[in-house]
């Protein structure tokens, strides 16, 4: 069997909220704004890191002219502490390791920029199992544009069916628009509900991806 398979990144493979929310409440300390909860901040994440501090920018009334300031005052508190609390969901590495004995190349095509990426799959000892790592600032598109993901695929080179997998409504509608089967992770950061997310196929544990994964390139 061979495919390509590839993953969005946050969300999807790990539950990096918590650096996320750490590395924008820094941000906001440093300029006198009291921090956001976890939930708020989650709403902020999908398009990548500079939409996170837009969004947070607007929800906190702070002057959007001081946005590429704070985008870069989050990257850098980011990148300083970006693995403290980020972990793999639940399965993901014995899916991975199943993926690759089924002769899947798997890439990962995420929004967040591609150096803190590379650094999140190094530090939870994931990187081995990807081939291909393009983050938000690897090309001039990002997710939603399906440009992304078909560059991602492309590095990749392989032969046979390709696949999709992601939590976000961003991540279904990027699938939509490359016309790539979706497997959507129901525990992810979606805002929708899961019926209201165009999708081939939903999970919820990440074991069973290899399985779903055979069924979709089977049928």
């Amino acid at each position: 069997m061979t495919a390509a398979v590839v993953f969005d990144l946050d969300g999807t493979l790990v539950d990096s909220l918590g650096d996320l929310a750490a590395a924008a409440n820094r941000t906001l300390d440093d300029v006198g704004h009291d921090p956001l909860s976890h939930d708020v901040i989650k709403g902020f994440v999908g398009n990548g890191l500079p939409k996170l501090v837009e969004r947070m920018i607007r929800h906190c009334g702070l002057p959007l002219d001081r946005h590429a300031e704070l985008t870069q005052l989050t990257l850098k508190h980011y990148n300083a502490a970006a693995s403290e609390t980020t972990v793999p969901y639940p399965g993901i590495p014995e899916a991975l390791v199943a993926l690759r004995q089924m002769g899947c190349a798997l890439g990962v095509c995420t929004n967040k920029p591609e150096a803190p990426a590379r650094h999140l799959l190094e530090a939870l000892d994931l990187s081995q199992y990807f081939d291909v790592v393009l983050g938000g600032d690897s090309l001039s598109t990002r997710k939603p544009d399906p440009n992304h993901l078909f560059a991602s695929f492309d590095a990749l080179q392989a032969s046979g069916p390709r696949l999709f997998v992601g939590d976000s409504e961003v991540d279904a509608e990027t699938a939509a628009r490359a016309k790539i089967p979706f497997l959507l992770f129901t525990k992810g950061y979606r805002k929708t509900p899961v019926a209201e997310i165009p999708h081939n196929v939903a999970y919820c544990a990440s074991q069973d991806l290899p399985a779903l994964v055979a069924e979709l390139i089977q049928s």
